[in-house]
């Protein structure tokens, strides 16, 4: 998932959203010069890619956009999901979006903890242009396809995403909703697990 799947499965912890969000950011395994909370952001966030990666009915729907959409179907889906949360929004968060975005946004961290520069532009950009507040909308998703997009570094049609979402809305909504059903259990669980070791 993108920005607002992540801030999702973060077990509404504002200052573990961030740290989740810093985890795309840092490589290796050796976390030991980070405090506790934003190791557990950064193991957090790859777990929460790992699951949808290999999740089967995820990889179904990526196996069916791979004709429309070579190498970044992937990708896409992680934006249609986003999309689809922030739509479906109060069916899985008693918090408004927008109080949770503004909750996310206004939390106060210690920027030196998070030592990596481009995370704290990238941080930014999102707040100024109003990224997450833009997800559950058509405009959001030509904006981060657009924009993601350009980030790539090899040739791609991920700007065409919007349009194969529109073609395959159905299906996409069908595998989202299956998989919220089986992933809210499965974070839920992590997190009960590691509050009761």
């Amino acid at each position: 998932m993108n920005f607002l799947g992540h801030l999702f499965f973060s077990n509404n912890d504002t200052e573990l959203m961030v740290a989740n969000i810093f985890g795309d950011f840092v490589k290796g395994k050796d976390l030991s010069r980070y405090s506790e909370k934003i190791q557990s952001g950064i193991i957090l966030h790859r777990k929460i890619d790992d699951y949808i990666d290999h999740h089967p009915i995820v990889l179904e729907l990526k196996h069916q956009l791979h004709k429309p959409l070579p190498k970044v179907a992937g990708i896409a889906i992680d934006l249609y999901f986003d999309l689809l949360l922030g739509k479906h929004w109060d069916k899985y968060n008693m918090i408004s979006l927008t109080n949770f975005i503004n909750n996310f946004e206004n939390v106060k961290v210690n920027r030196k903890d998070y030592d990596k520069e481009q995370f704290w532009k990238m941080m930014d950009r999102m707040k100024a242009g109003k990224w997450l507040h833009h997800s559950p909308t058509d405009y959001g998703l030509e904006k981060s396809s657009y924009g993601v997009s350009q980030m790539i570094s090899f040739p791609n049609v991920l700007h065409t995403a919007p349009k194969i979402f529109y073609e395959n809305e159905q299906i996409i909504e069908s595998t989202f909703t299956q998989f919220m059903k089986e992933a809210i259990p499965h974070f839920q669980n992590y997190f009960d697990n590691k509050i009761e070791s």
